[in-house]
């Protein structure tokens, strides 16, 4: 889908030609997200890349065998910790190709937090590694 000049460009700010065709692939049969959803997700993922990597790439990558289960729960809310963990991933560029941030289970689950992927990217890079900041920032209706 891309050629060599446009993967190498890719590479530079953090991004892969996998990624993108995942958010257009989704965008086709689903009708989202959007491009600036897209956007949006992927400069936060170059700003991370320049400003906390320095413009150098992870050499590690998320096996998807570990991360946590779709049904897993935290404060009684499934999903929360697989996004939390796709969040901090896709952030330092490690998730595997075949896992993609802001696929057709996270957006409904942001969506009913009262998010948007680019918020709740930003918000896993300001909690760093404190899962109770994202807790308390989260909006979950009473009930949930």
């Amino acid at each position: 889908m891309f050629t060599k000049t446009q993967q190498v460009f890719l590479g530079k700010i953090g991004s892969s030609g996998q990624e993108l065709f995942d958010f257009v692939e989704d965008h086709c049969r689903d009708g989202e997200p959007d491009f600036e959803t897209v956007q949006e997700v992927t400069a936060i993922r170059y700003k991370y890349f320049t400003e906390v990597q320095h413009g150098i790439h992870s050499q590690f990558e998320v096996d998807p065998r570990e991360l946590p289960e779709k049904s897993d729960e935290l404060v009684g809310i499934s999903w929360l910790p697989r996004i939390i963990a796709k969040a901090r991933a896709k952030l330092r560029g490690e998730l595997d190709a075949s896992i993609m941030y802001g696929c057709g289970g996270d957006r409904p689950f942001v969506k009913s937090i009262g998010m948007t992927l680019p918020e709740f990217l930003q918000l896993a890079w300001d909690a760093d590694a404190d899962d109770q900041k994202i807790v308390v920032a989260i909006k979950v209706p009473v009930g949930n």
